[in-house]
């Protein structure tokens, strides 16, 4: 996996086998608790599985009929079942601000986006052979 600038230049380069997952992780803009999007390498392709929501907070509700959504145990829930193909195995993000600190969570390990280009567009890109 890779994540770019805007100029294509990378910033991370994560080893990402089949069948290897990972997470982006940020602080909520409004309520400040961590947000997570779970992502994985199936079949080639990179696919939303799930996300958690600490909470039901501005942007943060639950669409009916994409996913399932189950409780945490400690007031927030998961959305489990997405499974979501990303078109082109890549997107787009606004990194935000260091108070927002977007990061890769790879197995218990995270990367700071905000510390690399808080501010400024990247691309996070699965790439397969």
């Amino acid at each position: 996996m890779v994540v770019s600038s805007e100029a294509g230049e990378p910033l991370v380069t994560l080893p990402m086998p089949e069948g290897e997952g990972w997470c982006l992780e940020w602080n909520h803009s409004v309520e400040g608790f961590a947000v997570l999007d779970c992502y994985r390498h199936r079949d080639g392709r990179m696919v939303l599985e799930r996300s958690h929501l600490p909470d039901f907070a501005a942007g943060l509700d639950h669409i009916p009929g994409r996913g399932r959504q189950v409780s945490d145990g400690e007031g927030g829930y998961w959305i489990e079942d997405l499974d979501e193909p990303i078109p082109g195995n890549a997107y787009r993000l606004r990194v935000g601000s260091l108070a927002v600190d977007h990061r890769l969570v790879v197995d218990g390990e995270r990367i700071s986006l905000s510390r690399l280009a808080a501010d400024r567009a990247v691309t996070l890109r699965l790439v397969t052979p």
